[in-house]
């Protein structure tokens, strides 16, 4: 006859986590050292560049301007010119420009003058007709006045013979 087996009982713990190797503190504590290390040797080596080129700007000479210096008289034309350019209101003149377009017209150069309040436009138009009409639609816009025809060749030396043209008109400079 067999002996009758008892069961034992069977203990899992789930929750249990094994204890780390003895070596890992001292591994991350050495990675830890050489990074710190290597950081401070970047550090110092950076600091001794940056003390060089002080040492090597501060041997150079001074330059010419300082703020003891009084400006010339071309230099403040200069800057007020620049002031002006800046300042002027270049959307209303754009805006001009990109309302009269005409599919038959190409511009080839915008010269205003801020000073003088004038513009003078140049472009090509596929026939008369089309340089006229983009001189009238010029004349429409709030932002120009005394729109006018300035010049006009007829390129007969080209089969289609477009039409080169220039228009000059005032240009209402305000903001």
């Amino acid at each position: 006859m067999r002996k009758a087996q008892t069961m034992r009982a069977l203990r899992l713990d789930f929750s249990r986590t094994r204890p780390a190797p003895r070596w890992t503190a001292p591994l991350l504590l050495a990675i830890a050292m050489v990074f710190a290390g290597d950081a401070a040797f970047s550090f110092l080596s950076t600091l001794k560049d940056v003390r060089d080129s002080e040492t090597a700007l501060a041997k150079l000479e001074p330059r010419t301007y300082s703020p003891s210096r009084k400006a010339s008289v071309e230099e403040v034309a200069a800057a007020r010119e620049t002031v002006q350019r800046l300042s002027t209101p270049w959307d209303s003149l754009f805006t001009a420009l990109e309302s009269a377009a005409d599919e038959h017209v190409a511009l080839l150069a915008i010269e205003p003058d801020p000073k003088s309040g004038t513009v003078l436009i140049s472009g090509d138009s596929k026939d008369y007709l089309s340089a006229l009409t983009y001189v009238l639609n010029l004349g429409r816009s709030e932002a120009l006045s005394h729109v006018q025809l300035a010049r006009h060749e007829v390129r007969t030396t080209e089969p289609q013979r477009p039409v080169s043209f220039s228009v000059s008109a005032t240009w209402s400079a305000k903001k």
